[in-house]
């Protein structure tokens, strides 16, 4: 509450306690607590008018679309690549002739690239292999 410690209530406590004196200082409590009970049913009040002005220009639904164009599943990007072609099988690609000599080239690199990789994890296990039988003889 206002950014107050239990030490700093306590002391704003004794305080009152002593410039209100012990006879209204109930009074001033129920009439704080009252306030501070009207302060936060206007605020209720607002915040509504507030939510019930955004459902009549419609805010709601923006927010709506622009959370489902965050969820490409709520959003069907599965029919935006149908849409697009990209789901066809590659020998109906739209592909124009040079994209499509790129991305075979790519495919090849990256096939060549896997291959090479499998081949080099397959002598370093075969090299730890033949150093762990070295050792145990």
């Amino acid at each position: 509450m206002f950014g107050l410690g239990w030490s700093e209530m306590v002391l704003v406590g004794i305080v009152a306690l002593i410039v209100i004196g012990p006879k209204d200082l109930p009074g001033m409590f129920r009439t704080l607590g009252q306030f501070t009970g009207k302060a936060r049913g206007m605020a209720r009040e607002f915040s509504r008018a507030m939510e019930a002005a955004a459902d009549d220009a419609g805010v709601n639904e923006i927010s709506k679309t622009v959370r489902a164009a965050a969820n490409p599943q709520k959003f069907g990007v599965d029919k935006i690549k149908e849409a697009t072609g990209m789901t066809q099988a590659p020998e109906k690609s739209t592909l124009s002739p040079e994209r499509q000599a790129a991305k075979e080239k790519m495919s090849e690199a990256m096939a060549k690239a896997a291959t090479d990789r499998q081949a080099r994890e397959a002598e370093e296990a075969a090299a730890a292999a033949k150093e762990a039988k070295g050792e145990n003889s």
